[in-house]
């Protein structure tokens, strides 16, 4: 643990930021406004994530911003409730290598988001876990969704169960999730048995969006030489929205997100619920990434 740091800095005019390394990657985080993870990187290396420069150093107002970089929403999507604006300041926790970042509570909708990192004391990778709170004085029904926004021109993708033949397997095993604007002819989709994916064109005037029910928990983003995964635990029995999604990626003209979402949970009265990615970040990948190359590395992660 001698590469580990966990330091306040500033980054891209917000002052009060902190910086976790642990000599194989290095995330930021920004306490003036989210909770937001603005960078993503390995070590001194160019952040994966998209940050908006016109924005960035921004706070305050009453509308929500993208300031890019990654997030946690509440599921369903609502045009009010989800998009409830993180513009204020959050505080936090340090914990030895971990570093958790809470919100005030949203007084709209009663709920309180929090952020907590885990680094890996010598891997390429972290936790985050996903906490919403629930603190009405009546039952939510809502699913964690975290979204991570990365910077144009890469491609992003979806793992599909291993594939079987007709006598083997006779019921399906997994479903595509489309949208009112989803356009499976748009040349940004490649689909092959094990993988779909979903470039991101710079400029490109239809916005995409795709997702994915599976017992797979795997997504994530590759551009040029760097490869980032994601991993969570689906879980078969329970409910989630979307018509089913765990994953989901979308893209318009500037960005890519690699989405992730927990079950749809009645929560209580002062109850938490909690989604956790690991998240895995990679460099010196090849480009172009064949399939089979793409999944010897996912493999090798499990």
């Amino acid at each position: 643990m001698t590469d580990f740091v966990i330091e306040k800095v500033a980054y891209k005019g917000w002052p009060n930021c902190f910086r976790l390394s642990n000599g194989r990657i290095e995330l930021i985080v920004t306490t003036d406004v989210g909770p937001r993870i603005i960078h993503l990187s390995t070590h001194d290396g160019e952040n994966i994530f998209k940050l908006y420069d016109e924005l960035a150093g921004q706070t305050g107002g009453e509308n929500w911003v993208n300031y890019g970089g990654h997030r946690l929403w509440h599921a369903p999507e609502d045009p009010v409730r989800t998009y409830y604006p993180d513009n204020t300041a959050v505080s936090f926790e340090q914990n030895g290598n971990s570093i958790h970042f809470i919100k005030q509570i949203e007084p709209q909708n009663g709920f309180q988001k929090e952020i907590e990192i885990t680094l890996h004391t010598e891997k390429p990778e972290a936790t985050v876990t996903h906490r919403l709170i629930n603190h009405n004085l009546w039952a939510v029904e809502a699913a964690p969704w975290a979204l991570s926004v990365m910077r144009e021109g890469g491609q992003g993708f979806l793992l599909h169960p291993p594939r079987q033949s007709h006598s083997d397997c006779l019921i399906p095993l997994s479903s595509l999730i489309l949208w009112a604007y989803t356009d499976l002819g748009d040349g940004r989709y490649t689909f092959t048995p094990r993988i779909t994916r979903l470039q991101q064109q710079p400029g490109a005037e239809k916005p995409q969006k795709i997702g994915i029910q599976t017992a797979e928990g795997w997504c994530g983003y590759h551009i040029g030489n760097q490869l980032f995964l994601k991993q969570i635990k689906p879980d078969p029995h329970a409910n989630y929205p979307d018509l089913g999604s765990r994953m989901e990626l979308f893209t318009d003209a500037t960005m890519l997100e690699v989405e992730t979402l927990g079950p749809l949970t009645t929560i209580q009265p002062g109850q938490a619920i909690e989604h956790d990615e690991r998240w895995v970040l990679l460099d010196n990948i090849s480009d172009p990434l064949d399939d089979d190359a793409l999944i010897s590395l996912i493999s090798s992660q499990e």
